[in-house]
């Protein structure tokens, strides 16, 4: 039930370690980055909310409730993945960031509910140790596979200024991994239909259009533990050094330790699958490291 992530994994690191390279291959200036990164937290602020809450009132008699948003947003994802690297403008290349980063979000949060839907409390925290896994697997793939069809496999490098071959071949890869992964979690669970369908139609009569909608998210959020209220805050400050990392890393790997001079130079794609390579090594050490999480908070308490 967690392989999905897998794929979902790649969707993510090949655009964390490649869209910046992308940008400026199609002309984009550093000051022009962060707005064309907007998709990414956006579309999570967006898109979450409302597929959380349309797949808590979603039954669909073959698929169930959260797999249809598996099957939709996968199918997305994929197609957005293999049209990524074929972009020949910067504005074409930002539109399919919005529509890869909107479908990737509704693959994924559905996915965060389904162990919580189909494990008793006694082993969800092995299911969402198999989530953390596959999702440490996909990323340390996905952001290591430029360099490693450079170097292990010798594809060569395409002409100067273009978007590289590898990075078209790695994005190709990463379509068939996103919509094989989740279609295997498709195919290989099932789903239980709610207790009472009565109700469940009731209440998913009453949660029917967007005032319904907003005032159940508005409701969850004041409702919200204070523990989640209080890890928010870190989680602001996390994901702002986070993203300044993702924008910038790659392209300052390229520029200022391996010496680019510009996105045409041969040195500038070295840099930047280096950056991947980099980045694919930063997700190992955080797998590896969330397995000493709970023992350490064990005997040192969570804070």
């Amino acid at each position: 039930m967690s392989f999905g992530f897998l794929g979902i994994q790649f969707g993510w690191a090949l655009q964390m370690a490649n869209m910046s390279a992308i940008y400026e291959y199609l002309g984009a200036t550093p000051d022009q980055i962060p707005m064309l990164w907007l998709a990414a937290p956006l579309t999570g602020l967006i898109v979450q909310p409302i597929i959380g809450h349309a797949s808590d009132n979603t039954w669909w008699p073959r698929l169930g409730r959260r797999r249809p948003y598996f099957l939709i947003g996968a199918i997305l994802s994929s197609l957005a993945l293999i049209a990524m690297p074929h972009s020949s403008a910067l504005w074409m290349a930002a539109g399919l960031l919005w529509i890869l980063d909107a479908s990737i979000n509704i693959s994924m949060e559905p996915f965060r509910a389904f162990v919580s839907d189909l494990l008793p409390q006694s082993e969800r925290t092995r299911g969402f140790a198999m989530q953390s896994f596959f999702i440490g697997l996909g990323a340390v793939i996905a952001s290591a596979l430029p360099w490693m069809l450079t170097n292990w496999f010798g594809v060569a490098a395409s002409a100067p200024g273009t978007i590289p071959t590898t990075v078209r071949l790695s994005f190709f890869i990463g379509a068939a991994a996103f919509f094989g992964a989740v279609l295997y979690t498709i195919l290989t669970t099932r789903e239980h239909p709610p207790a009472d369908m009565a109700a469940f139609q009731r209440a998913k009569a009453a949660s029917r259009g967007i005032r319904a909608a907003s005032a159940d998210i508005l409701a969850a959020m004041r409702s919200m533990p204070e523990t989640m209220r209080q890890l928010a805050w870190v989680q602001i400050a996390t994901w702002l050094g986070l993203f300044c990392m993702w924008l910038y890393f790659p392209v300052a790997v390229a520029r200022n330790v391996f010496g680019a001079p510009d996105a045409s130079s041969p040195l500038y794609q070295q840099g930047v699958e280096w950056a991947g390579l980099c980045f694919g090594a930063y997700s190992a050490v955080c797998f590896a490291f969330a397995f000493l999480l709970p023992p350490i908070a064990r005997r040192h308490g969570r804070k």
